[in-house]
């Protein structure tokens, strides 16, 4: 059975960077098409957002040492920063913080449950990212309060779920957690 060869190290950089020259190129291109074309419309911007996008998703996922509980709180964060510049490009309506980070959050929440049940032995690798995400997750509440969310339904089912999963997550672990802490401090 024949497997296909893997790229070097040093082939894999060099394409790496032919890639990123070549998304940095159609940016370019793009910007000034818009801005000939249609310079009251940015949709270069959107796309050129989406590009980075992408790249901040392809370097974290290439780094060898990526935590899965890493990459969903990372990919998190980067989908709710590019959904808000998208609304904001059209004229924020304010989906983005009423409808789009609080479904985020929910799926971010929903992911890392079942990353904590199926692999509760590997949770101490999983708590950081965990609580990085119940804190973001507490973001609509600052939302709120300068009114710029209208509707809280979802916002509030965000906050709830992220503040039930934590503490499912560490009643599921408990055990695990200690005997970490246990071993870490020589307690």
């Amino acid at each position: 059975m024949l497997y296909p060869k893997k790229l070097s190290s040093k082939k894999s950089n060099v394409l790496i960077k032919i890639l990123l020259g070549v998304s940095l190129l159609i940016a370019i291109i793009l910007t000034i098409v818009n801005k000939l074309t249609t310079p009251n419309i940015h949709w270069a911007a959107l796309v050129n957002g989406g590009i980075i996008y992408a790249w901040i998703t392809v370097r974290y996922s290439i780094n060898k040492r990526t935590n899965i509980a890493g990459h969903v709180m990372i990919q998190a964060i980067a989908i709710s920063l590019l959904t808000t510049y998208i609304d904001y490009n059209f004229g924020f309506k304010g989906w983005s913080l009423e409808i789009s980070i609080p479904i985020i959050i929910m799926i971010a929440n929903v992911t890392m449950l079942v990353l904590t049940i199926v692999s509760h032995r590997k949770y101490v690798r999983y708590a950081i990212y965990q609580l990085v995400i119940c804190i973001y997750s507490l973001i609509p509440i600052y939302f709120m309060q300068k009114a710029l969310i209208n509707h809280f339904i979802l916002s509030y089912i965000a906050i709830g779920i992220s503040i039930l999963n934590f503490i499912l997550t560490i009643i599921l672990s408990a055990r695990d957690v200690k005997e970490a802490i246990i071993r870490k401090f020589h307690i």
